[in-house]
C-alpha cells in the first residue's frame, strides 16, 4: 500500500475527520488515482471498523466516528470520482418505517453503505409505505432499506412491501431490513430479501443483493 493511502486507511480506523480529509487531499495532490485512495485505503478501514465491531471490539460510538471521518474524506474525493468516471456499487434508498424516529442505526448503514461506493438516498425517519413506494419509483434503486427500531412500527415494513407489490414494483428492487427488534424469522415472513443485525452485515448482505 501506497504510504500516502495508509495514512489514510489510519485516519479513518481512528475516526479523524479533518487529518482524513487532509490526508485525501494530499494522495490526490501526490498524483495518486481517486479509485485507489478509496478502494486500498477508505473501504478497507471501514472494513475492519466493521470486523472489531463484530469481534466486541469496538462500538456503536466509535463505528459513528469512522463512519464520519469516511464521509469527511469522501466529500474531498467525490468530484474526482465523477471525473473518472467510477460507477456505484448500486443505489440504495434508506428510512426508518413509519411511527418510527429512532435514525442512529439508519444512519449508520448509510455512512458504511456510502463508504462502501454505494449511492445513498436517505428518506429520513417516519417514512409511510407510500413514501418508499415513491422513492423506489423516482430513484429506481436496486436496493431499499428499511429499519425499525420499536415492535409497535415493524408491520409498517409488512404493508411497505405489499404497498410495492401493488405498485408492481417489488420485483424491481431488493428490499432489505434491519432494526433491534427484528429477527431472520420475521424478514422471511414479511418477504424481505434479506435481514441484518447490524451496520457492518448490512454492507456485506446489500453487496450480496446486487450481485
Amino acid at each position: 500500500m501506497h504510504p500516502l493511502i495508509q495514512i489514510v486507511y489510519q485516519n479513518v480506523l481512528d475516526g479523524a475527520q479533518d487529518l482524513t480529509a487532509a490526508a485525501v487531499e494530499a494522495a490526490l495532490g501526490a498524483g495518486l488515482e481517486p479509485g485507489a485512495i478509496l478502494n486500498d485505503g477508505m473501504i478497507p478501514a471501514m472494513r475492519e471498523v466493521g470486523r472489531l465491531f463484530e469481534q466486541g471490539d469496538c462500538f456503536v460510538p466509535e463505528m459513528l466516528i469512522s463512519a464520519r471521518a469516511m464521509q469527511t474524506g469522501l466529500e474531498v474525493l467525490r468530484p474526482r470520482l465523477v471525473q473518472a468516471d467510477l460507477h456505484a456499487q448500486g443505489k440504495i434508498v434508506l428510512g426508518t418505517t413509519k411511527g418510527d424516529l429512532h435514525d442512529i442505526g439508519k444512519n449508520l448503514v448509510g455512512m458504511m453503505l456510502a463508504g462502501a461506493a454505494f449511492e445513498v438516498i436517505d428518506l429520513g425517519i417516519n417514512v409511510s409505505p407510500g413514501q418508499f413506494v415513491e422513492a423506489v419509483r423516482e430513484h429506481r434503486p436496486q436496493l431499499l432499506g428499511i429499519s425499525a427500531l420499536l415492535t409497535t412500527t415493524m408491520p409498517h415494513m409488512k404493508a411497505t412491501l405489499q404497498a410495492l407489490q401493488a405498485a408492481g414494483l417489488r420485483d424491481q428492487v431488493k428490499v432489505m431490513v434491519g432494526g433491534a427488534p427484528l429477527t431472520e424469522d420475521f424478514a422471511r415472513e414479511i418477504g424481505a430479501d434479506g435481514y441484518s443485525p447490524d451496520a457492518s452485515r448490512a454492507v456485506t448482505l446489500a453487496k450480496a443483493l446486487v450481485e
